[in-house]
């Protein structure tokens, strides 16, 4: 994409970043509702409507900086409320409710690989509109499987150490959830010293080099 203009990245990154990010937290609060909790429902963020799940900061000034240097594009959106109280079995639905948002963002990512192939098929007919959708769907994917392999490292509050807490035993899931007023910092570590990008990209390249050969790209 580096032939793409800035006004251009941003046009091909805005859908597939908005989708993204907002569809991550409506499946954490569809979870939620399917175990018994209705705080998202009430709150009214069980909607697609992207203005009630944007965050200023993570939601469009990050990816935006992002998408300008070129590098991996991530972000975030206002944290769905979920109020573990109301599951029969806490821990354990806790789990699935987190794994929820990566779920998510791994069948959106396959959405878009399906219509980066869709894009091949009309580039003989109309090449300007199938590079576009190409674009796009090279994009969806990518912001997909970063968001997935990003929220599945084990850091609370990201969704992998809701997961990794279930296995724990109480006190020592206690402990560890105790990290989660650090996880952001944790992560900012990780990236000032060059951890954070390699443990991405090896599942991020493996799974979209997976996901491109399944629709024959």
């Amino acid at each position: 994409m580096n032939e793409l203009s800035t006004i251009q990245l941003v046009a091909v990154w805005a859908l597939p970043v908005i989708f993204a990010i907002t569809l991550h937290e409506v499946a954490h609060g569809w979870a939620a509702l399917k175990f018994g909790d209705k705080t998202a429902l009430m709150l009214g963020r069980l909607t697609l409507n992207p203005l009630k799940h944007i965050d200023p900061i993570g939601t469009v000034i990050v990816p935006l900086v992002l998408v300008v240097l070129g590098g991996f594009v991530f972000g975030w959106a206002k944290a769905v409320p979920v109020d573990t109280r109301n599951f029969r079995n806490p821990a354990a639905n806790m789990a699935w409710v987190a794994l929820a948002g990566p779920a998510a963002n791994l069948l959106m990512a396959i959405g878009w690989a399906l219509l980066t192939k869709l894009g091949t098929v009309m580039y003989e007919t109309s090449p300007d509109m199938a590079q576009f959708v190409i674009y796009s769907g090279i994009a969806g994917v990518s912001i997909n499987l970063i968001l997935m392999v990003l929220n599945l490292i084990p850091i609370p509050p990201l969704d992998g150490s809701r997961v990794l807490s279930a296995f724990l035993p109480k006190p020592l899931a206690w402990q560890y959830n105790r990290l989660e007023p650090y996880g952001f910092f944790i992560l900012l570590g990780l990236l000032f010293f060059g951890i954070l990008t390699p443990l991405l990209l090896g599942p991020f390249n493996y799974l979209k080099a997976l996901l491109f050969a399944l629709v024959g790209l």
